[in-house]
């Protein structure tokens, strides 16, 4: 969201008022903002990307997700939730998932969060015939030791990963600027920097 943009939500949120584009009658409104991001607000602040009033208006009521490595038994729920999804979508029938599998994807440490688990089951749908789900679980847990690995390495290595499971494709939905939370300019920068390239 630009300064600008970040501006005219602060003016509607403190005075209730805005002029719609082309009409110079000031409307008076009445509302309650729910926002969510997955970015850290106070680093943007400290960039000067995010208005300081803006946040404290903001962040009356703020409720924290932790990230989906520490709450692993709620994948189970949220694979059975995506599944029915994409089995309406692509006309298959998923009964089981294996035990093993389950147990694998609870034991990855999703840094991408759901949205990567979501399309981790997005593509175990699609290459699955049978009724039973055949999962690639991402392997970046056995891949990369973090005690012992830099940041660079783990950096490198997890986004390899989510390329990896992209098709190596970095801009669109879904794709793996959008599964990394980055601009596809700012990925493209950092795969340049960690030496990232298609073999």
């Amino acid at each position: 969201m630009s300064l600008d943009l970040q501006a005219k939500l602060l003016r509607v949120l403190q005075e209730g008022q805005f002029e719609r584009l082309g009409n110079p009658k000031t409307i008076e409104v009445d509302v309650r903002v729910i926002a969510a991001t997955n970015r850290d607000l106070a680093e943007a602040i400290q960039k000067g990307t995010f208005r300081d009033d803006l946040y404290y208006r903001l962040n009356v009521f703020p409720i924290t997700i932790p990230p989906l490595r520490e709450r692993r038994k709620d994948i189970p729920i949220l694979v059975w939730h995506f599944v029915p999804e994409f089995a309406d979508r692509m006309g298959k029938r998923i009964e089981t998932i294996p035990k093993k599998t389950m147990e694998a994807l609870q034991s990855y440490s999703w840094p991408g969060n759901v949205r990567e688990l979501r399309n981790v089951i997005e593509n175990a749908m699609i290459i699955t015939t049978g009724t039973s789900l055949k999962v690639d679980v991402p392997k970046l847990s056995a891949s990369v030791n973090a005690d012992n690995a830099s940041l660079q390495e783990v950096e490198r290595n997890h986004i390899l990963s989510v390329l990896e499971m992209t098709g190596w494709r970095i801009r669109g939905k879904n794709g793996a600027a959008e599964i990394l939370g980055l601009k596809p300019t700012t990925l493209e920068s950092r795969m340049h920097k960690l030496d990232i390239q298609r073999k």
